[in-house]
């Protein structure tokens, strides 16, 4: 059927666009040939459209839609509707009886519109809408199971089982589900269950042997192996000390720490801790001196010495009040089965569990229970699948046409109606309100291919007053004139959503604006030539001028009141010469001028007007016809793909379109307008300069006595000035044949 489809097509921006008109229109989209289509690709973000809509279309997510992404959501859409004509409609609400339920996908896609409802408080609604759909969180908030494959304590009423659940998640972390509780998956149930048996296994490896491994029981060989790891370091140094001393008794001052540490320590204000010297030995060191446990030992380590004394070494070396070398390294192998063994046993992370704890779930069936519960989850992966599908063709529904009409065609932007996706709001600057306005991320490297269209584009930064937003964004300026953009200048950009921000030019691609501007252009060119010159000779003049002031006060401060005045200076021949040559040529330039002035009014009052009209053209035409060449490439292409896009077409911004998109400031009809301003600057009085002109010519015309045949004898220039005055002879004609 698509193939033998009858397209309509309109004309604009230059270019054919096809008219997408009914749902016919748009399940035939792929027999378009996609030569004809506006734009092959779009970015989806820095768009006016719901950017979930764009995320959805763009099934590959990276970041841009291409044509056959938007066709297959055309064909999911149409395919899933009773009557494909609803996209061109269109809407926020789709009505549950347009989704064709007469196919096995159209009954899930209902069944599950049907539940989104239900479980969101609105089960006797005829209509799904978009923010019905939008919260996920919502739709599963009470729901113990949501086909996520993950599951919360609501998954189970059993406090056993919700507190596993609570203790998997404290000890590898959740991830949250639908409903946004936080929640656990298959990974975490089976690393969770994992590292429990692992605890398990090595904690029978103790067991097997447990006289041995546990020589005071679990707790008592625990307490007694952590006392000994508190203080096994310092012990191994104070007997290692006593051996050296024993070796040469030289050493045993320097092997006890010299009196000057004592000083340094005895000058501060020693904390009960006495944490200054706990760097020190346990206590004094004497060839084979035992460790006392108690007395004179190092305040800083005198605690963990009497911990070590009840833990370890009464229980199983009994009561003593020191303890000797050898006693120590028995002490060490009597204890060495239970850190051989603590030390098989890996890091996990349910040991903050505790092992009453770990042991109880290990002999509990809470691993099958959970995996029990994830598969009654995931039983419910095809409704939730069917759940993203409506939300699929609610958002489809209501978006599909808008970002079509900007896509494979660009009716939205050409029709001025609603502005189009990508433009992003309207910029007031310079008593134009500029719409073609788009987000950029890097100006610099946008306008390298937006200055390829031919447009006059100013980048600018804008920024919200109390906030930390600022983006950048840059507008077409298509009608008026840029004598007053420049860079820096400022003004006011509404967004789409109504917010105004701050703008500021930072960058111009300069480009012709428009034919007016371009017919004034070399006039205003040559008057900033003449401002330029006049600024540079009045600048020289000064200087000129504060030399010579300079120069005359110091000769007038040196100069010698006894000495006669200087005779004033004689002009010479040369300078009277070339005061007689410059005013001989400034009188040849008048007579010039006379004489081309005379004879252009000569021509009469018609042909006069046509000649200075004609000089006029001839200054002013080539810019005309350069501006009027650019403007007729002006185009939005460049400026669309500087920002992602991939136009297919040139999309003409012709003159009387661009007058459109940069309106200019008029007064509102039926205004009326109070012209006198008295702070106005005196301008040129032009009413008096051209009656001053017309009586002059009037006046040129008596003396020529081209008005003789009009006035009587007594007013004609003869009479009225007293001398003759020639009359241009009668010209004859020709006698015919």
């Amino acid at each position: 059927m698509s193939q033998k489809h009858k397209w309509t097509f309109f004309r604009a921006g230059g270019f054919d666009q096809v008219k997408l008109e009914s749902g016919a229109d748009l399940m035939s989209l792929d027999s378009l040939d996609q030569t004809l289509w506006a734009a092959l690709a779009c970015p989806t973000s820095g768009l006016e459209m719901d950017s979930r809509t764009l995320a959805l279309i763009d099934t590959d997510k990276n970041g841009r839609i291409h044509a056959r992404e938007l066709i297959d959501a055309v064909r999911f859409a149409g395919a899933s509707l009773r009557n494909p004509d609803d996209l061109i409609k269109g809407g926020s609400a789709l009505p549950l009886a347009g989704i064709d339920d007469s196919k096995p996908e159209g009954k899930v896609l209902l069944a599950s519109a049907r539940q989104i409802l239900a479980n969101i408080g609105k089960g006797d609604a005829a209509a799904i809408a978009v923010e019905d759909v939008c919260d996920t969180a919502r739709i599963f908030a009470d729901t113990p199971f949501n086909g996520d494959g993950i599951i919360t304590e609501l998954s189970s009423a059993e406090e056993p089982v919700r507190a596993v659940i609570r203790e998997i998640i404290d000890c590898l972390g959740g991830v949250p589900d639908l409903s946004g509780k936080a929640g656990v998956g298959s990974d975490a149930i089976e690393g969770f269950f994992a590292e429990v048996d692992a605890y398990g296994e090595w904690y029978a490896r103790g067991e097997a042997d447990a006289l041995k491994t546990f020589p005071l029981g679990q707790d008592g060989t625990a307490a007694a192996s952590a006392a000994v790891d508190r203080l096994k370091t310092k012990i191994d140094d104070y007997f290692g000390r006593c051996r050296l001393a024993a070796y040469d008794p030289r050493t045993e001052a320097m092997l006890n720490r010299r009196e000057e540490e004592y000083l340094a320590i005895a000058a501060q204000d020693l904390s009960i801790t006495a944490a200054e010297v706990s760097a020190f030995p346990l206590a004094r060191v004497a060839a084979s001196r035992p460790l006392p446990l108690s007395g004179a030992v190092n305040p800083a380590h005198a605690e963990a010495l009497r911990a070590l004394a009840d833990s370890a070494v009464a229980p199983l070396l009994g009561e003593r009040q020191s303890l000797a070398e050898g006693e120590w390294f028995s002490l060490l192998a009597k204890l060495a089965p239970f850190r051989s063994w603590e030390a098989e046993k890996s890091n996990l992370h349910i040991e903050k569990l505790g092992r009453p704890r770990i042991l109880e779930i290990l002999s509990s069936n809470l691993h099958a229970t959970l995996n029990g519960l994830l598969a009654m989850d995931k039983a419910l992966e095809a409704e939730t699948a069917g759940i993203e599908q409506v939300e699929r063709l609610v958002r489809y529904h209501r978006d599909l046409l808008l970002l079509c009409t900007n896509f494979v065609n660009f009716k939205d932007f050409y029709d001025r109606g609603i502005p189009a996706i990508f433009q992003n709001g309207t910029l007031f600057l310079d008593q134009r309100a500029c719409q073609l306005c788009m987000r950029v991320d890097d100006p610099a490297k946008h306008s390298l291919m937006a200055g390829l269209a031919g447009a006059y584009l100013a980048y600018v930064e804008c920024a919200r007053r109390g906030t930390s937003e600022k983006m950048q964004i840059v507008a077409a300026f298509t009608a008026g004139d840029s004598d007053n953009l420049m860079i820096g200048r400022n003004g006011l950009f509404y967004d789409r959503q109504g917010r105004d921000w701050d703008a500021t030019i930072v960058k111009i691609v300069d480009n012709p604006i428009s034919l007016r501007e371009a017919f004034w252009s070399p006039y205003k060119k040559f008057v900033r030539y003449l401002e330029e010159q006049v600024n540079k000779r009045a600048a020289a003049a000064d200087a000129e001028a504060n030399k010579a002031l300079a120069a005359t006060a110091t000769s007038t401060v040196h100069m010698d009141k006894s000495a006669p005045p200087a005779p004033p200076k004689k002009m010479d021949v040369g300078t009277v010469a070339a005061i007689g040559v410059a005013a001989g040529a400034i009188g040849t330039f008048a007579t010039a001028l006379i004489g081309y002035l005379t004879g252009i009014f000569r021509l009469g009052f018609l042909p006069t007007v046509g000649a200075i009209l004609g000089v006029i053209l001839l200054i002013s035409m080539p810019s005309v016809v350069m501006a009027y060449m650019k403007l007729r490439k002006r185009n939005l292409g460049p400026i669309l793909d500087a920002n992602g896009w991939a136009v297919n077409a040139k999309a003409k911004i012709s003159v009387p379109f661009g007058a459109t998109l940069s309106r200019i400031g008029k007064l509102p009809s039926g205004s009326r307008r109070d012209s006198s301003d008295p702070y106005a600057d005196a301008g040129l009085p032009w009413k008096r300069v051209l009656l001053l002109l017309l009586i002059l010519y009037a006046g040129y015309r008596w003396f020529t006595g081209t008005l003789d045949r009009i006035l009587p004898e007594a007013a004609r220039p003869g009479q009225v000035l007293g001398i003759w005055m020639p009359h241009p002879a009668p010209v004859e004609k020709s006698p015919g044949p």
